[in-house]
């Protein structure tokens, strides 16, 4: 079959590798798009790969192809999404649920041969059936909507109150979403391109703040009475939107950072005094799993999207890629600014 292998760093092949034989217990996936996530790019034109040869890849739908012997749940010809965390099941953290935190995982795109191929083989757990009426290009985003969901409940949710997500990717879309199918009394997003802002409101959002914008605390205050959000979600994983989590939170409001940082981060003795002031309770969120695995994060997810309650919009997608172009689309990371959205590459292109 053909893959992106990865080589060295900056070294990504479009070339023929094994396909893999199908095995008991689990499913060969035709593979037809995969998303390029953040964590590939440190991985392709960095040094953050696990070992060469590759083949990264995590966020995927196609159909199956192959089942093994034992396979119930799913048949040749279903639309899938891939679920990537092989937890080891073992383990203390594994035993109470928490396979996000399992410390001896594998993870189908990064410690194991993922979805930048035409084929890629996988436990029959790892695999959820969605419905024929969801595109295949929306089952890629499966995985994205699951962390969202999964940072959502990180703190104790409850509807009803106002809820702020900082940072209008695709994960504060998802996460917005979130917060609205389960009862947000308003929800505020925030960035700093008002294509972005405009978005969020045709997804469902109460208001968009662009807080690039001088003056934008005096919108904050007016939508809140002055008293800030009761639940704040950072999902962009910068400096400046992880420090105005701290200055958007209410008294006793719950704060996630669902984004991940990419460079060191340090708070003011008046920044941190924020949270001993307002007593907020401040966590962090880890992938989208919980028990039974993988989740209810993924059923949900697939009930949602066929319901159209959580909606999915073209302009997630920044450009379909054929596999055979893998490269050419590591590349265009490589100037700030020039990908504004998913990169979906496309196996069977």
């Amino acid at each position: 079959m053909k893959a992106g292998v990865v080589h060295a760093m900056n070294d990504i092949r479009y070339e023929d590798i094994k396909k893999p034989e199908i095995e008991p217990g689990k499913v060969i996936v035709k593979v037809k798009y995969t998303g390029i996530c953040g964590s590939d790019v440190p991985r392709v034109n960095g040094t953050a790969c696990h070992y060469y040869p590759n083949v990264l890849g995590h966020e995927f739908s196609g159909t199956v192809d192959e089942v093994g012997e034992g396979v119930t749940s799913v048949q040749k010809g279903d639309r899938v999404a891939g679920i990537p965390l092989v937890p080891c099941m073992k383990c203390e953290d594994c035993q109470k649920g928490n396979y996000s935190l399992c410390k001896h995982y594998s993870f189908i795109g990064s410690r194991e041969f993922g979805s930048f191929a035409e084929y890629v083989l996988m436990p029959e757990k790892n695999v959820v059936k969605f419905d024929d009426s969801i595109a295949v290009d929306q089952g890629a985003f499966f995985e994205p909507a699951t962390v969202a969901l999964h940072g959502l409940r990180r703190v104790d949710y409850k509807g009803g109150k106002t809820v702020a997500i900082l940072g209008g990717g695709t994960i504060g879309m998802m996460t917005m979403q979130w917060a609205k199918i389960f009862g947000a009394k308003s929800v505020v997003v925030f960035d700093i391109l008002d294509e972005r802002l405009d978005l969020a409101k045709r997804l469902g959002a109460d208001h968009g703040v662009n807080s690039g914008k001088d003056g934008f605390m005096d919108e904050v205050n007016e939508i809140t009475d002055g008293k800030g959000f009761d639940y704040v979600y950072e999902t962009a994983g910068n400096t400046i939107t992880m420090k105005l989590a701290f200055k958007l939170a209410a008294n006793k409001a719950g704060v996630c950072f669902i984004g991940t940082p990419t460079r060191e981060l340090s708070f003011s003795v008046d920044e941190w005094e924020n949270m001993n002031r307002k007593e907020f309770t401040l966590t962090g969120s880890w992938m989208s799993y919980s028990a039974p695995f993988p989740g209810d994060e993924w059923s949900l997810a697939a009930y949602y999207f066929k319901t159209g309650q959580l909606k999915f919009d073209e302009s997630f997608i920044f450009k379909k890629i054929p596999l055979s172009q893998i490269a050419d689309a590591f590349e265009m990371f490589k100037t700030p600014g020039t990908v504004k959205g998913k990169i979906l590459i496309d196996s069977e292109a």
